[in-house]
């Protein structure tokens, strides 16, 4: 583990190589699973006001399971979360021609009707982050679905860390990103 400011952070994100390979997974991850996005307190707001506008991008499915359980639910761990359809598949989810798994709130930010661009859990992923008293351990999370990914970062030779430096520094910011390249050199020698 590497310590920088109030972060815990696991060496994988610097070891592990990872790029997502959509043509090859599908979209699994916001398919697969048995629960939905982690939320923060911040993203529960932001949700409630922009359904209206990522409402035209959703599946059917998808509007039905947000009128039946809300545009966010507790999960079964206490955590705040994305509904899902069915125990599958998040409710923001649509399949694009090629079958793939996109997200309409992804959709609305790309076309310009929000400036949200989606769960900051998912911008993430790979990783995963635990919040404690003290600090947050930033850990990568290993998912069999995720294999073309591991293939492709491998291929390409892109550690995680790298992966997620726009999404990271979303998060962190610039300095603590800053520190964690620093570290991923002195890591590597």
């Amino acid at each position: 583990m590497i310590s920088i400011k109030n972060t815990l952070v696991s060496e994988d994100l610097l070891d592990q190589e990872f790029v997502c390979d959509l043509s090859a997974c599908k979209g699994s991850c916001c398919v697969a699973g048995d629960g939905g996005a982690p939320l923060n307190d911040e993203e529960l707001e932001t949700l409630e006001s922009i359904y209206e506008d990522v409402k035209p991008y959703m599946a059917e499915k998808g509007i039905k399971a947000v009128e039946a359980q809300g545009k966010w639910v507790v999960g079964e761990d206490g955590e705040k979360e994305t509904p899902l359809v069915g125990g599958k598949e998040c409710v923001y989810v649509f399949f694009d021609q090629n079958n793939i798994a996109k997200c309409a709130i992804e959709a609305a930010y790309r076309d310009g009707k929000i400036k949200y661009k989606k769960p900051i859990s998912c911008e993430l992923y790979p990783v995963r982050i635990s919040s404690y008293p003290e600090f947050e351990a930033v850990n990568y999370h290993k998912w069999h679905i995720c294999k073309p990914a591991c293939d492709c970062g491998q291929k390409l030779k892109i550690p995680v860390y790298k992966f997620l430096k726009e999404p990271l520094i979303k998060k962190y910011g610039y300095d603590w990103y800053k520190a964690l390249d620093f570290a991923a050199e002195k890591h590597q020698k």
